[in-house]
Parts: structure tokens; sequence; C-alpha cells
């Protein structure tokens, strides 16, 4: 297993992570995601470790805490050998402080974290979301009041907008206050949104990605193909108006390519599609997940060889799609590219 900075932090994290949002699950969502109870998701973790995955991601708002209570119990005992990470800010209730980062909401949520996970601190709290009701700079001082404190060691966000995340590590910089390490993004061979404006604003910042939903939200597991109905076993019956959209002929068109490469290579489609992840810029670490024992295996396959560039061109070119304004003159015309370049 191969370690990255997360962003421009001295915390090194494996190039792959193990998401626990099967861990405990419930509700129309995360029962559909998987159920993995105490017993069994000790023995995912032990797979983890011994492949060099120390880091586990999670959440409160995952099957109302669930997850977070399930993982602590099979981390117990060994809370020194693994990182975690959780999430906070999504509403888990129907009271006026059961959703958002006030400080209120940060410094109760954090103390109920640490209690589920049976442990005194956090190795990265991130915000599941931005609150638009809250200041940043009440965001900020709290979080930097609980770094302080060594509940938390390092901040990061999830799914926030490029301007969202410039703006709080502004006010980061003016006050000193902790800056945000890392971005948990969706982004995937069928989903390439976060390379417009949120991947500069990484390598220009210093905020590592953290890689949600790698296969498009289970469409990249070599299971659905053109002409074929969607499997009945797939959970995408059930979840996928909760995830991110996804051109269907697009889908078909980087499943074609992935399979001739999994004939090149005698790799996985799953394996490939996460394989192109770890050679893009500023990705710290690509979350997996799994059911069993058997797709953590698989998934853990991703890592240990490389693409070939060919490979990877073909896979850029037909996953390439047209980008929204202001974005597309730096890609289209020659003077827009030649004053900013793109990383990709």
């Amino acid at each position: 297993m191969d370690y990255r900075n997360l962003g421009a932090s001295g915390l090194r994290v494996p190039v792959l992570s193990f998401g626990a949002g099967t861990f405990g699950g419930s509700g129309p969502l995360f029962g559909a995601w998987g159920n993995t109870e105490a017993d069994e998701a000790r023995r995912l973790v032990d797979i983890c470790l011994e492949a060099g995955v120390n880091l586990f991601d999670t959440a409160d708002v995952y099957s109302a805490g669930a997850s977070e209570e399930v993982l602590g119990q099979a981390i117990r005992g060994r809370r020194d050998a693994v990182l975690i990470s959780t999430k906070t800010a999504l509403p888990i209730g129907e009271g006026p402080q059961d959703w958002g980062t006030s400080r209120a909401r940060l410094i109760r949520a954090t103390e109920a974290a640490l209690s589920r996970l049976g442990t005194d601190y956090i190795d990265l709290l991130q915000l599941h979301a931005f609150d638009a009701s809250t200041p940043v700079g009440e965001v900020l001082s709290t979080l930097d009041g609980l770094v302080a404190s060594g509940k938390i060691r390092y901040v990061g966000v999830s799914n926030f907008a490029g301007w969202e995340l410039m703006k709080s590590l502004a006010v980061a910089e003016r006050h000193g206050y902790p800056r945000y390490v890392a971005h948990q993004v969706y982004y995937s061979l069928a989903g390439r949104d976060y390379e417009w404006e949120l991947m500069p604003l990484g390598a220009d910042q210093g905020v590592g990605a953290l890689v949600w939903s790698p296969l498009a939200w289970g469409r990249l597991t070599g299971k659905i193909r053109r002409g074929q109905p969607l499997p009945s076993e797939s959970r995408l019956h059930e979840t996928a108006q909760y995830g991110p959209p996804v051109d269907d002929e697009k889908l078909f068109d980087i499943v074609d390519v992935l399979d001739a490469i999994a004939e090149e290579t005698g790799k996985t489609v799953p394996q490939i599609a996460i394989n192109w992840l770890l050679g893009r810029p500023t990705v710290s670490s690509v979350i997996i997940g799994a059911r069993n024992e058997e797709q953590l295996r698989q998934n853990l396959g991703a890592v240990g060889w490389s693409l070939s560039k060919e490979q990877i061109e073909k896979l850029d070119a037909v996953s390439a799609v047209t980008t929204p304004y202001p974005y597309f003159p730096y890609r289209r015309q020659e003077g827009f590219a030649r004053l900013n370049p793109p990383i990709v």
C-alpha cells in the first residue's frame, strides 16, 4: 500500500481508504448499501489493516450513528493502528440543533461522535455540507477550539462549492484558524465535474481529495452494460435517486473501454476504474466500500500495478465531457489555455 500526504498537511494516508457506510445499515438508503454488524466489520477491518489500509471513513448521518458505533466496536483495542475520519452537518433529527455547523451543533456532534466511536479523538473531522446559515468565522473558531482541546486532529470538508471552500480557507488564513486539508468529493470516470474548479483549487491551496463513490454509485462494477437489464441484485433499484446523475450512453461507452482494458490487463472493471483515479492530480485517497470480504479483496486489487499511458489516454478520451462556462474557453481556445493551462 502506498501512502500520500493529505493535502498540504503532515498526515499520511493510504491511497485506498475504507468507507464504513455499510456498517449497521438501516433505512431506504443505508440499508440498501449493507448492514454489516460488529463481528463481520471486525473481519473487514482485519483485512484492511493486513493490506495497509488504516483510514476508515464514516459519518453521523450514516444509519443515525450506527455506522460510527459499529466502527468503534470493530477497532476496539487497536485505536493507535487506525485513522478515523467522520463527518457532520447533515440533519440527524428534526430539532433546530440537529443539523448544520453552528457552534452548539459542532460541539455536540463531536462529543456524540467520540462517544459512539469509543475514542477520545478524531483524526479527521469533515463538514458534510456547507451551512449557509452559520457564519464561516463561527464554524472555524469552533473547530479551532476542538483542535486545541485535542478532540480533533485535522479538519476538512465534503461536497463544498469552490467559493465556499475558498472563502473558508481565506477566513482561516486571516485569523490563524486550522485550514481544511481535505475535501471529500464525488469523482469517477462517469463523473469528472471535480476537475473543472475544485481540482485546480485543491492543487493551488493544498487541499487533498478523498474520493467518494469511485464506481459512480455502483455503475462501474462491470455488471451494468448496454442492452442488458439492470441486475436484480443491483442496489440502484433502491438508491439511484439519491446518487449523482449519470448519462447512460456515456456510461456504456466508458464500460466498453473498461472491458477492453480488462481483457488486456487481466484486471476487473472496478479495479481499473479505481486505478485511473489514483493517477489523477490532488487525489490523496480513494474510499472503497464493501459489503463482504470478497468485494473488499477485489477492490484492494486496484493497487500495486499501473495502467499504461495508452490505456489512460483511452479512458481520458471516452470519459471526457464538455466543460460548462466559464471553464470551456480554457479548454478550447489557445489564448485562454496559455493563461491557465489545465492540470490534467
